[in-house]
């Protein structure tokens, strides 16, 4: 479960993100961020039941530092105000098919899929939809995946057609996503539920699925 300094912590750093303020609340930033590690290592257990490809992560191999890298952007707040994971064969530092964990005030969720795939692998991808949809689709109308995250992610859809596709494609509504990402918003009061790791996995297994199919089509 995610102890509530954790979410207080974090609620005060979004009021006061500078070095100062951090500096003195070190103790508590330490305190969330353990309680953060404990929480991913009891999802990482959870997922590996029917992910074997995850079973030997280790949390502080996923989840992100809160030191943000500010040097090309415009905001220059020095600190994340959520704490991330990224469950992936590969741990935080991997670009392919994965699951990430979102833990912020008000703004909670988990994820999961490939974000903006390089150019040689959406290709590849789009190849598959072609030639071989029928297990995306089952994936994508499972109705207990339908309920849950209700489908990819729209703002990653073009409304063009693809370069080298047909507009009458039967299938030209998938072959417009150019990232295949679906997401679950996660209410505050869930975060403090003991059974929290067990439904994020349950969460985490709805998505296997999509991942499996996309692992197969840039493999």
């Amino acid at each position: 479960m995610i102890a509530p300094g954790t979410l207080r912590f974090l609620s005060a750093l979004k009021k006061n993100n500078n070095k100062d303020w951090f500096d003195k609340n070190k103790v508590q930033y330490l305190a969330a961020k353990e309680n953060m590690e404990l929480v991913v290592a009891d999802v990482i257990k959870e997922i590996g039941k029917f992910d074997k490809a995850i079973a030997g992560l280790t949390a502080k191999s996923c989840v992100f530092r809160i030191y943000k890298d500010v040097r090309f952007s415009k905001d220059k707040t020095p600190y994340k105000t959520n704490m991330g994971a990224s469950i992936n064969e590969g741990g935080k530092k991997a670009i392919g098919p994965g699951y990430y964990l979102n833990i912020e005030p008000g703004n909670s969720f988990i994820a999961g899929g490939m974000w903006m795939p390089p150019g040689d692998e959406l290709k590849k991808i789009r190849q598959e939809i072609d030639y071989n949809p029928k297990p995306l689709k089952k994936a994508l109308n499972n109705p207990a995946f339908k309920k849950y995250f209700g489908g990819l992610s729209p703002e990653y859809k073009l409304k063009t057609t693809p370069k080298g596709y047909d507009k009458e494609h039967e299938n030209i509504e998938l072959l417009r996503f150019n990232s295949f990402i679906v997401w679950h918003k996660i209410p505050d009061k869930t975060l403090s539920s003991k059974a929290f790791a067990k439904e994020i996995a349950k969460g985490a297994k709805l998505m296997k699925p999509l991942l499996d199919y996309l692992k197969v089509a840039i493999s």
